[in-house]
């Protein structure tokens, strides 16, 4: 590993909490094999990949409520470094945001994560045709851990488990075939005190239970899966009814309109070049869907998953049904930030961008 990222996987920690005497640090090295999901990055998976994770975490949440009802899980950030062993596929450096979970008297940690990465060799048709898997050098990307933590010493923590790491540009850039790591981890842990949560000054929040109507508009630019054809803008534009079940879910009913320009633009591309699709090249290229989905909420921070169906769908090429998996933060009770992933069972569509808000 080269000596510059080395120093930063060292001092991150330092650097990003070096003022906060409750923080967490984990050191934590993995091993493991890109999943071979796809027959088309089959050449790509010649050696086990292998990587650093370096974290910093604290307290999750400003309301004493949320923590007490989830546990006390807790919020930070990772830095992350992937040596794939393959000269095509080039090696990977990522920043997260993660939150962790605990259960069994908090031993068993839950962590999940969601940041951008920076692939150093993606796809170029005269440098680097061989790889198919990322399309650019930057991309989202998640990963998933699942630890056992036990107290060595002091505030000293060994910690191992399962690592799965997601890379894609969500067909930001084409192609874009992906891959999945799924690796052993092993590390160290230290708090700069004792990890013993509680909550002094409870306070529990305000529930609306009505019914409440909100209009949400995503965006973003996506390219189609022909290499080559260029990025297009996209809008989503939704409208959605959501009703409040507890403190944690809600759940949710809506319609949508997609406007792509991928979608405008490969319509005539398909009809034109394979005529046995039975496409017409004048078909339109607006879509509408209906979809049911869940929130989860964790103060003003949620997480959302929703399932959609195509009503009304000329292009077809998809398949009738859709999901999505995203994140939002209320701005306020009424404005609403938007980051999440549109596809069609595993294969991406839209990274998408948005600004949402509820009466």
């Amino acid at each position: 590993m080269r000596v510059i990222p080395l120093l930063l996987f060292l001092f991150f920690p330092l650097i990003i909490f070096a003022q906060n005497n409750q923080v967490k640090i984990d050191y934590q090295y993995y091993t493991g094999s890109i999943l071979p999901h796809s027959d088309q990055i089959s050449h790509l998976i010649t050696h086990k990949p292998d990587g650093f994770l370096v974290s910093a975490s604290q307290s999750a949440f400003r309301n004493a409520f949320w923590q007490k009802h989830y546990n006390y899980p807790d919020v930070g950030l990772s830095l992350h470094y992937q040596n794939n062993h393959n000269k095509s596929l080039g090696d990977l450096y990522g920043l997260f945001a993660h939150y962790d979970f605990y259960f069994f008297k908090r031993h068993l940690q839950f962590r999940i994560a969601q940041g951008f990465a920076y692939a150093t060799n993606p796809f170029d048709k005269a440098d680097n045709f061989r790889n198919l898997a990322y399309g650019s050098h930057w991309m989202p990307s998640t990963y998933f851990q699942l630890n056992y933590r036990q107290n060595i010493w002091r505030n000293w923590q060994l910690f191992g488990g399962i690592f799965l790491i997601h890379h894609s540009n969500a067909t930001i850039k084409t192609p874009n075939i992906s891959t999945n790591t799924l690796a052993l981890t092993a590390g160290l842990s230290y708090h700069f005190e004792q990890n013993n949560p509680s909550a002094t000054h409870e306070t529990t929040p305000l529930l609306l239970t009505k019914i409440r109507y909100s209009a949400t508009l995503r965006t973003g630019i996506n390219e189609g899966h022909i290499v080559g054809m260029g990025q297009k803008p996209f809008y989503h534009i939704a409208f959605m009814a959501d009703k409040r079940l507890g403190y944690t879910g809600s759940v949710q009913l809506g319609a949508e309109l997609f406007l792509s320009n991928t979608v405008k633009e490969m319509i005539p591309f398909i009809a034109n070049s394979f005529p046995e699709s039975g496409l017409n090249a004048d078909a339109d290229w607006k879509r509408v869907g209906l979809f049911a989905g869940y929130e989860m909420h964790f103060d003003r921070l949620s997480v959302e998953g929703n399932a959609g169906i195509y009503v009304y769908d000329k292009y077809k090429e998809n398949g009738a049904l859709y999901q999505r998996l995203g994140v939002r933060y209320y701005v306020t009770d009424n404005w609403f930030a938007i980051m999440s992933l549109k596809t069609h069972l595993a294969k991406a569509e839209a990274f998408e961008l948005g600004l949402g808000y509820k009466l």
